[in-house]
């Protein structure tokens, strides 16, 4: 012992290097175990699947299928375990070449159902020219039997006085214009200039990535239960749901019926013409 030291000033030197810092995989298993917490428990909690959990957990993050997945996942467990995803997020990106810079839309987002860019028919103006052409002929039906009537009276009554004195004139009553029924378009309430998307988690929580059609992120981050949120472009919207099965999807204000399983990652992509009829 030096002379003169105090006990502190003679305690070992700390490593705070980054090598001192726990992985990432470490640090969310301790987490895990520090909140009681089993690798069931949060698979449920999160609806990552239990393969996913163990291999992050040993730092291996080939499973989750790409630097965007990964950083999901991470953030997603961590949030399950009580811990700040950002320290976790920035760790990540230092070993893996820093976060991920948006990418052409197309190959990240190559939807496994692309629908054709094409407009469907205009259900919408058919029906009104039906309705005019409708009332146009009823008029003139109704027009044409007034005509005929008068001329009948007058040859057999011998004058037009007595045609008028002997048979009234016949009255047509002015036929209702009926309604249109309300399109699909005009229910949802959508610009028909744009393609709207509306993703709501309903039975449960997932992670959502969106972006538009030059590849812009719009969104991404977990959607909780009860949460919903709309997405607008001009063109196109690519989407990522992490767990498919929570969620209820509406493309320019219509439902979009698939039976996505829970936990199903789905890539998807709509335009202005989605959904197709049929």
């Amino acid at each position: 012992m030096s002379i003169g030291n105090s006990p502190e000033d003679e305690r070992p030197f700390e490593d705070v290097s980054d090598e001192a810092r726990p992985s990432i995989g470490r640090a969310l298993r301790q987490a895990r175990i520090d909140a009681g917490l089993t690798v069931d428990d949060v698979s449920s909690a999160t609806r990552v699947r239990i393969a996913i959990v163990h291999a992050i957990e040993a730092d291996n993050f080939a499973p989750c299928g790409g630097d965007v997945y990964a950083r999901g996942h991470i953030r997603t467990l961590a949030k399950a375990v009580h811990l700040d995803p950002a320290p976790l997020l920035a760790q990540y990106d230092d070993s893996h070449g820093g976060r991920p810079a948006p990418t052409p839309a197309a190959p990240l987002f190559e939807a496994e159902r692309i629908r054709p860019e094409r407009r469907g028919p205009n259900w919408t103006a058919a029906m009104v020219a039906a309705i005019v052409a409708v009332v146009g002929f009823v008029g003139f039906t109704a027009f044409k039997g007034d005509g005929e009537g008068g001329k009948s009276s007058v040859a057999e009554g011998g004058s037009t006085s007595t045609a008028d004195k002997t048979t009234p004139t016949p009255k047509t009553d002015k036929p209702k214009d009926p309604k249109p029924e309300p399109s699909d378009s005009a229910i949802a309430a959508v610009p028909q200039d744009k393609v709207t998307v509306k993703v709501s988690a309903v039975d449960g929580r997932s992670w959502v990535g969106v972006k538009d059609h030059n590849g812009r992120l719009l969104f991404d981050d977990l959607l909780k239960q009860g949460d919903s949120k709309t997405f607008q472009d001009s063109e196109k919207i690519n989407l990522v749901l992490g767990d498919a099965g929570a969620i209820d999807l509406y493309v320019n204000g219509k439902k979009i019926e698939d039976d996505w399983q829970p936990g199903a990652v789905e890539r998807l992509t709509y335009t202005k013409g989605d959904p197709q009829a049929g």
